[in-house]
């Protein structure tokens, strides 16, 4: 007979009473106690088709290539606009003296007129018109320069050929030996600023000697705008 051990009291007796009464946890409503196969479970999910996957690739690719194309017309256009802005900035560097410019011509034009004024005798006479001359000269030759630093040209078409785009015809005259449209005469020089026309040389052409008369002049296209 086992005797009763020392160090068992009675609450130990009824831990062991309430563990022998535990019942195992019930199992979740619909579980068998069998093992689930994970394979089972694709049965019951919709797949899609061979043809069904290939519609969807194809759409897919479709609208990559719709997006791709939207990205570079995207960065064309960015590209122009930037183009477009950095040809502006140039054109107002180089033509924003344009109207400050086209303000001096007339005092650069009063510099030849006084040039051509003095009779070629009292400048080989007279050393005070001489010196005179020499003044006016160099004063034309620095207004020149000036102007040539800023980008503004003087058109002398002296015995060119008459161009609607660059001059503009004041008369014409038959003059022996010259071909038609040559220009005879330079009545007032013309400018360009960059590519741009400032204004016009106001010229005279010669005519053909077996014309009626016909004036160039008037005809369309021989003045062009001289507004920038």
């Amino acid at each position: 007979m086992n005797e009763p051990d020392p160090n068992f009291n009675d609450g130990d007796k009824e831990e062991v009473e309430n563990e022998e009464n535990i019942t195992p946890q019930e199992s979740p409503a619909g579980y068998s106690g069998e093992d689930i196969d994970p394979f089972a479970l694709s049965e019951d999910i919709d797949m899609p088709s061979a043809s069904e996957a290939e519609i969807r690739i194809e759409t897919l690719e479709n609208d990559l290539d719709r997006t791709k194309e939207a990205m570079l017309r995207a960065i064309a256009e960015a590209e122009n606009t930037r183009k477009r802005a950095a040809k502006d900035v140039q054109d107002a560097r180089k033509f924003a003296i344009s109207g400050f410019a086209r303000d001096l011509l007339d005092f650069a034009d009063n510099f030849k007129r006084a040039l051509t004024s003095i009779p070629q005798e009292l400048k080989e006479t007279d050393e005070r018109i001489a010196s005179l001359l020499t003044g006016i000269e160099a004063m034309d030759k620095e207004l020149l320069k000036t102007f040539e630093k800023n980008g503004v040209q003087r058109i002398e078409p002296l015995d060119q050929m008459f161009d609607p785009n660059f001059h503009e015809v004041m008369f014409e005259a038959p003059i022996p030996g010259k071909a038609p449209g040559v220009i005879i005469e330079v009545i007032e020089s013309g400018y360009v600023i960059g590519e741009r026309l400032l204004r016009p040389a106001r010229v005279g052409i010669a005519k053909d000697l077996g014309d009626g008369g016909s004036d160039k002049g008037n005809e369309p296209g021989s003045q062009i705008d001289t507004e920038i």
